[in-house]
Formats: C-alpha cells, structure tokens, sequence
C-alpha cells in the first residue's frame, strides 16, 4: 500500500481510499461551525460608514463624548388630515408630545398651520436601542394620534430605524433567490437533473461558513461592517465559487472521454485546474484588500470579508468539490454522461469552434469592430454623476424619507435634518457666526456638557441640493478659525463622503490594475499579453459604467450614482475579469506549447468559449440578484456588473483577445514564448 504522506495532494483528494474522508471532513466541520457559532457580532458605532479624519467624524467623535442621552433625535410629524390643525388638536398634539419625552419647547406649528412638528429625543447607546424606540414612539402615535391628524416619525433615528427595517429578512431573501437562480443556470449549463445539486451544495455551505469566519474574524479585529456587507460577501461566493466549479468540472468531464478511472480523471482536471483558479483568487483576494485603503471603516470591512469568503469559496472548489464528486460513477452527468472515447472539448465542433474561425478570418475587422463597440458605449462613462440624497437611498421610500419631504413643505428643508455644530469654544462666538451664514434658517444652542457644546443649524434648503451643500461649507469656512469645531450632520457626511469616494478612488483604482497586471505577469511570464488583458478589463468596465448611465438617467430614473459604486463597481469588474482572463490564456499557453499560438488560442477558445459564456451569465445574474436588497447602491453595483460581465465574456474574451493574439503571433507572449511553439503556421482549427 502507498503511504498516504508520499502522495501529492491531487492524489489525496481524489483517491479512491481518500476522497470520502477529504469530502466528509470539511463538510462536517463547516456544519458544526454554522450550527454552534452562528454569525459573529459588533455593536455598531456612528462612525462606521464615516470616512476617518474629515470634519464630519471629527464632529461625530467629539459629539460622543458629550453623552448618548440626547446623541440621536426623532422628529414627529402632525398634519392635519383637512385644512389646518384647530386649538384642540394643537392642544392634544402638546399633551402627547409631553408623554413622548418631546421638550414642549421643541413644538413647532407651521405657518400655514397645517402641521407641526416635535422634537423627540432617543436613546443612541446601541442601534438596537434606536431602533427600538423609534417603533415604540410609532407604535404609541399610532394609538394615541390626535382625531384628524396623521403622524410620521422622521429625523436621524427614524431613518436609521427605517434603514434596518427594510433590511430585515432581506439578506435571506438575497440567499434564496441567489441560489435559485444559481440553480436555474447550473441546470441549463449541465443539462442534467442531479449533478447541479452538488457544487450548488458545495458552494451554498461556502458561502454560510464563510459569512460565520468573516463576522467573527472582523468582530475579533474590530472592524466595521454594516447591512448589506453580508449581502454582497454571499453574492460573491456564490458567483466565484460557481465559475471556479465551472471550470474544474468542464476538465473533469473532458479528462473522463479518455480517462477509465474517474479519480485518474478528477487528479488530472485537478491538476489542471489549480493553477488558473489559484492564481484568480489570489488575485482577486489581494485587490480586495487594496480596500484596506480605504478611509471608511465599512468600505474596509466589506474588503476583508470577500477576501475571507473568496479564499473559503477556493478552498471548498479545489478540495471538498473534486473529492465529493469522485464518490459518484459518472452517472452523475446523466443523461450526457461522457464516454471513454469521447472527442476532447478542442477537437469537438462547436460554437466555440465557429467562433474562433470567424475570428480567424477576420482578426483585424473583428477586433476593430470591438474596440469602436467599446469606445461607443464609454461615452456615457463622461456625463456620470456621482452622489445620491438621502431620499433616493432607498428604491422604496420609507416612511422617514416621506415624512422628510412632507416637513419641508411646511418647514425649512433643512428641518428634518439638521446640521450640527460641535465645539469646545466658546458657544456664543460659535452662534454668531453660523447666523452669518446664507442659507441658514435658525441656529440654537441645544446641549453643553464638559466644555464641549453641540448646537443644531437649520438649513432653508431641502437636504442633498446644490445650495444646502454650498451652506454647508460655508459654515465651515465661518467657524474654521475656532478651536476644536467641527461641523457634522447627515449633510456634512455626504460632503465628506463624497470627497472621501473620490480620493479612495484616486489611490485604489491604479492599485487594482497593477495588482490584476502584476498576477498576469507572473502567471504567463510575459509582458505584452498581461498589458492587452489588462487593457480589455479597463474597456469593459468604462463601456459597462456607459451603458449603466443611460439606463439609470433615462428608463431607471436615478439622477445620479452613490459615490461608492464607481470603485466597488471597478473592483469586482477588474478582479473577476481576471478569472475569464486566466481561464482563456492559460489554456491557450499550454495549447500553444504543442501546437503553436495561432492554433492555441483556436483550441482554447473551442475548449474554454462554453465554461467562460455560462460562467459570465451565471456571474452577471447573480450580481443583478443584488436588485432584491432594498438600496439603490446596491441595484445599481448589481447592475453595473452584470452589464460588464456580459460584456467581457461574449465580447472581449470570445472576439477581442483572440483576434489580438492571432494578430501578434508569437509577440503575444513576448518576452517570453511558451516552449516547442511550431509558429504562426500551426495547422488552423476548422469546423
């Protein structure tokens, strides 16, 4: 008997003694993990989605030390259902204003007299503890609302309250239609009713470990992580552990066509395999860490946690997949069960196969005819706008957002979100020049405790316009010469957000595309090849991000794009279009090797064209899955992907790159050539 210690780990994993052990083990430890642990926890802090060191956090930061009883407020909306509110209703507003906590000095009625509005303080020690009251405080206006009055909870705590709201359950209705539809596309791709089942077992538990060692891993780090982190983590494990699937089982199933045993088979299209899908997670893993970079705690905690489920997701592909389906005959394919015998994938005629034909016929049109197609549909990329209000956060308006816009009706815009001062100098000096400044409503004083004073500032116009953020940093400019003051707010974030997105992408942006070329270099020994692959991802994101604004400005309605998605959107473009990349190129290497470049990169595209068209469908699907959680931030990264990843693989990894190679010949992999290359002249590929 071999020992065991002497094997290569292909071999372990796929042996017929092996295999059982190495499926069982990992699937048992994966089960008790989720069972026992559960996610990891971390009380969430009002600086978590704040970019660190700007005026806004600052503020935010000093604002805690002033205590949590008043760090958060509610405001109560009373309209009056007809005409204007009368003495009793006024009357019966106070009264139950009083029995909510609201100061009576903080009763408002407006001029037109047909609302009024309280301010309702709320404790903010936790989130939970937010939220909680503000559905205590609508649950109790439901019941004791004056007659002919309707109420609304609005303000900094009934957004937040509203925010979490729409978010409950939407993370497992994220999971249940991403495994659908991952399903749905397994199904096709395979054209079989069982083998589907197992990586979309293999992959569905990934993904649940991996939600449970990230959480836990950023809770022991300390690092933030909000909503919607969880979200987008599943729909990367399931979009990366699925295209990684895709490959190993294609040359699985290849192998077995002139391979008796399935384990000598499964070794084989493991060995094959590894390179390409190691060297794409790897990748992929260190451009997400690039968001380590980033000055928002959330933006780095969303980096760790797909890095995290990225390199779960590889290891369950490279490991427990192989071993869980060499247990199985080769029935499992059934009814299409390869044959011993059967053509290989590069010699079978096939759409692939016509493809790479026409591409050869004509590279320099086809080509041509990409990069013009490309340019086109970048010129959107040009009219992009960046930065949405607070109102159209949401692609269904809760009630906050409603009671909001209802306020400034009646109000000054900026009532329903203030801006804050926080200062340890002196309030008075703080006062006057924040009532020196166009555009503000009121300023007051509204709490002072160890030498540091918060002071609200209402804006005449509507939160997220032109003017309030012209307002805004003037205020900043009237009080920049006081010590230790610093201007905060929902509008003073989105300032400092935006400014913050822009320099993250400044510094980001080029770090991925040198990570992406870097992997390439190493990978193909080559330099001309990893710029022209490098070049093509940045195409097809421009030409995604192009086309997306026209959807979004004209059918869609979006009248910008949150400033986080242009890099969350270039991030997952660039790094998983390395996967299409890497699957291709490698193949057309070792083709290369026997049977010269042009010929290669026919035979790996007749050998790769399928896996990579159903693994880009099944990528871009699930990324529009993201449409089901409740921001548009969210919508519009899913769609964005989706639009890129179609892109990639049906144009540029089918047409362009393989009519770039055909062009250039040997020179494609210059400096370096792949060994016993026969030329250009290699035999063509025919149908």
């Amino acid at each position: 008997m071999t020992d065991v210690s002497r094997r290569s780990p292909s071999s372990i994993i796929t042996g017929a003694r092996t295999a059982w052990l190495v499926a069982l083990v990992p699937l048992l430890i994966a089960v008790l993990g989720l069972g026992l642990l559960g996610e990891g926890d971390r009380e969430q802090r009002p600086t978590d989605s704040l970019p660190a060191g700007l005026d806004s956090t600052l503020a935010t930061e000093l604002g805690e030390q002033v205590g949590a009883e008043d760090s958060d407020v509610a405001i109560v909306l009373f309209t009056a259902d007809k005409g204007r509110l009368d003495e009793a209703q006024r009357g019966d507003i106070a009264d139950l204003a009083g029995s909510v906590g609201a100061a009576p000095e903080s009763l408002s009625v407006a001029e037109d007299g047909t609302a009024a509005f309280v301010v309702v303080p709320i404790d903010a020690a936790s989130a939970t503890a937010t939220i909680d009251e503000v559905k205590d405080l609508r649950d109790t206006l439901d019941k004791e609302a004056p007659a002919g009055t309707t109420t609304a909870v609005t303000g900094p705590a009934g957004i937040q309250a509203d925010l979490a709201e729409v978010f409950a359950g939407a993370n497992f209705r994220l999971l249940a239609v991403t495994a659908a539809v991952v399903a749905i596309l397994l199904i096709i791709t395979y054209r079989s009713p069982v083998l589907w089942v197992i990586p979309l077992l293999v992959v569905g538990i990934a993904d649940r470990l991996a939600g449970v060692v990230a959480t836990h891993v950023m809770a022991a780090l300390d690092v933030a992580w909000n909503e919607s982190t969880i979200g987008i983590l599943s729909v990367l494990v399931f979009g990366a552990g699925t295209n990684y699937a895709l490959l190993l089982i294609s040359r699985y199933r290849d192998e077995l066509g002139h391979t008796e045993s399935r384990h000598e088979a499964m070794g084989m299209a493991l060995r094959s395999s590894v390179e390409p899908i190691l060297a794409s997670a790897t990748t992929v893993v260190v451009g997400l860490l690039t968001l380590f970079l980033s000055l928002t705690p959330t933006t780095r905690g969303l980096g760790l946690a797909c890095a995290i489920g990225i390199l779960v997701a590889a290891f369950f592909v490279l490991v427990v997949l192989p071993a869980v389906l060499v247990l199985f005959g080769r029935w499992i394919f059934w009814p299409r069960a390869p044959k011993l015998g059967d053509a290989a994938l590069t010699e079978r005629p096939s759409l692939w196969r016509r493809v790479g034909n026409a591409v050869e016929r004509r590279p320099v049109t086809l080509a041509a005819g990409a990069v013009v197609a490309l340019a086109l549909l970048s010129i959107g990329l040009v009219r992009v706008d960046t930065g949405l209000d607070q109102a159209d956060q949401f692609l269904d308006k809760p009630e906050a957002i409603a009671a909001g816009e209802r306020l400034a009706e009646s109000f000054p815009a900026g009532v329903s979100s203030p801006t804050e001062i926080l200062t340890r100098a002196d309030v008075e000096r703080v006062v006057a020049a924040a009532e020196g400044v166009a555009g503000v409503a009121s300023v007051r004083p509204t709490q002072e405790d160890d030498g540091i004073a918060r002071v609200q500032v209402v804006l005449e116009s509507a939160p997220g316009s032109g003017t309030a953020r012209t307002a805004v940093e003037e205020l900043r400019d009237a009080v920049d010469d006081l010590p230790d003051t610093h201007v905060g707010g929902a509008e003073a974030a989105a300032l400092d957000e935006a400014d913050a997105a822009s320099r993250d992408r400044l510094l980001i942006l080029p770090l991925i595309l040198l990570v992406v070329l870097l992997a390439l270099v190493t990978l193909l020994r080559a330099v001309v090849a990893p710029v022209l692959l490098v070049a093509t991802v940045l195409a097809t994101y421009c030409a995604s991000m192009g086309v997306s604004w026209w959807l979004f400005s004209g059918p869609l309605g979006f009248d910008a794009l949150d400033a986080d998605v242009p890099l969350f959107a270039f991030l997952f473009l660039v790094a998983l279009g390395v996967d299409y990349n890497i699957f291709l190129v490698t193949r057309a290497r070792q083709e290369a090797r026997a049977h010269g470049t042009r010929a290669g990169m026919l035979r790996a595209l007749a050998a790769t064209g399928g896996v990579i068209t159903s693994a880009g469908i099944l990528l871009g699907a699930v990324f529009a899955v993201l449409g089901v959680l409740p921001l548009v931030v969210l919508a519009q990264l899913g769609l964005i992907v989706c639009i890129g990843v179609l892109l990639d693989t049906l144009v540029v990894r089918t047409v362009l790159v393989p009519a770039l190679a055909l062009l250039l010949g040997d020179r494609f992999w210059w400096p370096a050539a792949p060994d016993r290359i026969r030329g250009d002249s290699a035999v063509t590929v025919s149908a």
